[in-house]
């Protein structure tokens, strides 16, 4: 038996068999659980499996397993219960466990945090696609730098299949926005496709010349919110009968003037004022005030990684890239997960448990590729003050990278990954801030942050 398979049946072992499972999915490093009845799980024992790095109770049980190996254990889960992602199987609507988990589920939404979560959710199942092409993109840029010439057909090629999905990024955003929000995703991409399209470029609207891709992503999302919200009216008071031939037909018209002539023009001054304001404040000061904003930018994603809505700054960093061609705030944000890889460098060099030394050495090649949920729940979160002293190492990086003006031209990885991403050939710079950092980390974890008796507790 593949350890991935018996992984999957140690954790059906755990949360009460197949037959509480309700439905099921992952991300890019947990398995998602939505069960009948949390009671059943037994969370202390699943946070002991060999193989789980750790465990988040949230609306549904989420448990760390680290990229590529939760593909491989959903695919199992799915085989083995003959559940297949994302279907959710049939409940009683009164139903007292749904509707206890209905209620939790309920008093934890905060209107930011539920947003946040939305926002997540339509960019998630995007981020493999924008990590392969941003790779590719990178490829390209140090190529460019090292004077390849870029008329050649194979660096043509490179370009074009690098900058794909970045070029017509709203497309999907759209889609997804839709499919997220209940409506119908090809009307959300329709909604992505107006606010790009390059016939804007010639149409004036009370006196004002139109532009194609303005208000970026932020646009795109608000105009495909906009067509689930008019499928829906339209569809209430629309017969059935007619309905496939109006319905799509309104919703169309009715948001592309919407996205037009109200949109595209609130977007643009929003999307304008969050990339303006995030530069302004990495600049304001000189080099103290720079330092000051990435320490404390740096200092305090890791909580956001740890509730899980740090996804929701995906479109601030693709305002970024669009606006200015580079993000300034992925490097910054890039050193949490370094310090995370120093943090546990030093708890391994001190502790003698071996459960927790096991863990590390799974979580650190992980860490450097600039994943750090494993580490956060399975080493430093756990243990407590460690999450602490990380995130002090984190802001030294951070404040480094502010200094130095470093910049990513794509999105979706840090770490190690991300340095031929970084623009301006400061390739060297950022690696040396990954290195500042790293040392942060382990220096106040292994002199304040950690005792045996943390370690000695877990078990």
């Amino acid at each position: 038996m593949k350890k991935e398979e018996k992984l999957a049946r140690d954790i059906l072992d755990q949360i009460g068999g197949e037959e509480n499972i309700r439905s099921f999915t992952h991300c890019m490093t947990r398995l998602r659980l939505d069960l009948k009845d949390d009671q059943k799980a037994d969370v202390k024992q699943l946070k002991q499996t060999d193989g789980v790095m750790g465990v988040v109770e949230d609306d549904t049980l989420q448990l760390v397993i680290g990229p590529g190996t939760v593909n491989k254990v959903a695919d199992h889960v799915s085989n083995i219960t003959n559940i297949k992602m994302g279907e959710e199987l049939d409940v009683e609507e009164d139903d007292p466990a749904k509707m206890k988990k209905a209620e939790i589920k309920k008093k934890n939404n905060t209107p930011m945090k539920n947003l946040l979560r939305k926002i997540g959710s339509i960019f998630i199942p995007l981020i493999p696609g924008i990590v392969g092409s941003g790779i590719i993109n990178g490829i390209a840029g140090v190529l460019v730098n090292s004077g390849v010439d870029t008329t050649l057909t194979w660096m043509q090629i490179l370009t074009v299949l690098g900058g794909s999905i970045f070029g017509y990024l709203a497309i999907v955003v759209g889609w997804n926005t839709a499919k997220e929000f209940g409506g119908t995703p090809v009307l959300g991409a329709i909604a992505g496709i107006i606010t790009m399209n390059p016939a804007l470029a010639d149409i004036t609207v009370f006196g004002n010349e139109l532009s194609p891709g303005y208000g970026g992503l932020i646009g795109a999302m608000f105009a495909a919110w906009l067509m689930v919200v008019f499928e829906k009216l339209f569809r209430k008071i629309i017969p059935s009968v007619v309905d496939i031939i109006f319905t799509p037909a309104l919703t169309i018209l009715v948001v592309g003037m919407l996205t037009l002539v109200v949109v595209q023009p609130v977007a643009g001054v929003l999307s304008t004022g969050i990339t303006s304001g995030i530069n302004m404040i990495l600049d304001l000061g000189g080099i103290f005030g720079s330092a000051a904003a990435g320490a404390v930018l740096a200092g305090f994603f890791l909580p956001l990684v740890m509730v899980g809505l740090h996804h929701g700054l995906t479109p601030i960093h693709l305002e970024l890239i669009n606006t200015f061609g580079e993000t300034a705030l992925l490097p910054i944000l890039a050193m949490a997960g370094a310090s995370q890889v120093g943090a546990a460098i030093a708890i391994y060099t001190r502790t003698k448990n071996n459960r927790l030394r096991n863990v590390i050495k799974g979580g650190l090649p992980t860490g450097f590729l600039g994943i750090g949920e494993p580490l956060i729940y399975g080493v430093t979160l756990p243990l407590g003050r460690p999450f602490l002293t990380a995130c002090l190492g984190a802001s030294v990086g951070g404040a480094f990278q502010a200094i130095m003006n470093t910049a990513s031209s794509g999105i979706g990885i840090s770490g190690i990954p991300l340095i031929p991403l970084i623009t301006d050939n400061q390739f060297l710079v950022y690696f040396f801030g990954l290195v500042i950092t790293y040392i942060a980390g382990f220096l106040f974890t292994y002199f304040f942050g950690f005792k045996e008796e943390m370690a000695d507790n877990l078990d």
